[in-house]
């Protein structure tokens, strides 16, 4: 992220925010290769958020963002989520994780939770 973005603009999720109570954690694997990762954050009983999603770079465009992201909405809805939001960077970086939340029905939306309009950051909601 902090290639793609300067440090203020950044809002990834660290080890001890990902160990949080009100953040889940997946990974997925094949044998020792990590494919990818992603966490789903509750903000309240009704909202959720998709944080840290990261594909390792010899595995992307195989699919394992769009195996994350189905798993975290499934479980978002399961919770009684009715609505999921995502922030991600605004830079051609970016591009195709805007390709992927747009198929899966995330539009643009206002900065949520505490987040401020910042030019670097696009923000992405969807309802479930």
């Amino acid at each position: 992220m902090l290639a793609n973005s300067p440090p203020g603009s950044c809002h990834f999720l660290d080890l001890s925010g990902l160990g949080a109570a009100d953040v889940t954690f997946w990974s997925a694997w094949t044998g020792d290769a990590l494919l990818g990762c992603g966490a789903l954050k509750q903000l309240d009983a009704g909202h959720g958020e998709i944080k840290s999603m990261r594909t390792a770079p010899e595995h992307l465009r195989k699919g394992v963002a769009a195996r994350l992201l189905e798993r975290m909405m499934e479980t978002a809805r399961a919770r009684g989520y009715r609505r999921l939001s995502l922030e991600t960077g605004s830079g051609e970086a970016f591009d195709a994780a805007h390709r992927l939340y747009r198929l899966f029905g995330f539009t643009e939306c206002p900065p949520f939770a505490d987040y401020r309009p910042d030019p670097f950051s696009r923000f992405m909601s969807r309802t479930l």
